[in-house]
């Protein structure tokens, strides 16, 4: 079995105002040094056998129109070792 990782985030023009929220909050909590936070999302599919290119394409396609909104948010599609 295969683990496919699909990171999704928002692009940098778009504002995110729960990573602001986030950045903001850490100096309080005693956390420093930190400049900025940005939010975004993981999404972890186990794929039964292997993975191939035709897989692959299939998983991105499904990021694409569905675990992104591509309008507003940016993906990476990448195999992790289980």
């Amino acid at each position: 079995m295969a683990r496919v990782v699909v990171d999704v985030m928002l692009k940098p023009e778009i504002l995110d105002p729960q990573g602001k929220a986030v950045a903001q909050a850490l100096p309080r909590l005693g956390f420093d040094g930190i400049a900025s936070v940005r939010q975004g999302k993981r999404f972890e599919l186990e794929i039964e056998g292997g993975i191939t290119e035709e897989r692959l394409t299939s998983i991105r396609h499904a990021a694409e129109t569905l675990l992104s909104n591509p309008v507003i948010e940016d993906f990476t599609v990448h195999v992790e070792d289980v």
